[in-house]
């Protein structure tokens, strides 16, 4: 008869994905897992099968919780412009326990390139924040928030670009001023 677990999960999946999220797939060992998690490699093989699924696990829960507070923002009801500002500057406020960059970003240049399977994961989510950003341009244009002239499909895609390049930044050492230049830059090009 197999012992029962004696863990949460989701926890273990949560730290899992703050450490695969400070230094990468390849960077973080199964030692780190066992660290980060609190469990032993027994633990974490039995539950997870690979740390390749428990990367998977973690990227998967990454996207739910960040996703879930941009479509909540972009289902509101501000003016479209004020939807953006408030993406923006959730990355220049991010809050200093939260690492530094994007696991959706890291992983997609370290790993999309020779791993399918996180591959077509990394392009459903981003078209799924690419079509919430497009419904809102399209609101926006209705409204007569945006430019008519502007395509909402290539601002969603300028968007999706510069929030991933500011958080590439603040992983390479932006500080707050530089990332706010950043944000009323792409603002005042809406």
């Amino acid at each position: 008869m197999a012992r029962p677990r004696r863990f949460d999960e989701e926890r273990a999946v949560d730290a899992a994905m703050r450490a695969f999220w400070r230094a990468g797939y390849e960077g973080t060992s199964t030692q780190d897992l066992c660290e980060a998690t609190g469990l032993g490699r027994s633990s974490i093989y039995n539950t997870f099968s690979s740390k390749h699924d428990l990367f998977e696990r973690a990227l998967r829960r990454y996207m739910t919780v960040k996703n879930a507070t941009i479509f909540e923002l972009l289902d509101g009801d501000q003016p479209v412009r004020a939807k953006i500002r408030a993406l923006l500057w959730q990355v220049v406020e991010a809050p200093e326990a939260e690492p530094l960059g994007c696991l959706v970003v890291n992983s997609t240049v370290e790993l999309a390139p020779r791993d399918p399977e996180v591959a077509a994961t990394l392009r459903e989510d981003q078209e799924r924040r690419l079509a919430a950003l497009t419904a809102a341009f399209e609101s926006g244009r209705r409204a007569g928030d945006i430019d008519k002239s502007k395509n909402a499909r290539d601002l969603a895609h300028f968007v999706n670009a510069t929030i991933a390049g500011m958080r590439v930044a603040a992983r390479g050492g932006a500080d707050k001023s530089a990332l706010t230049a950043i944000a009323t830059t792409a603002l005042s090009t809406l």
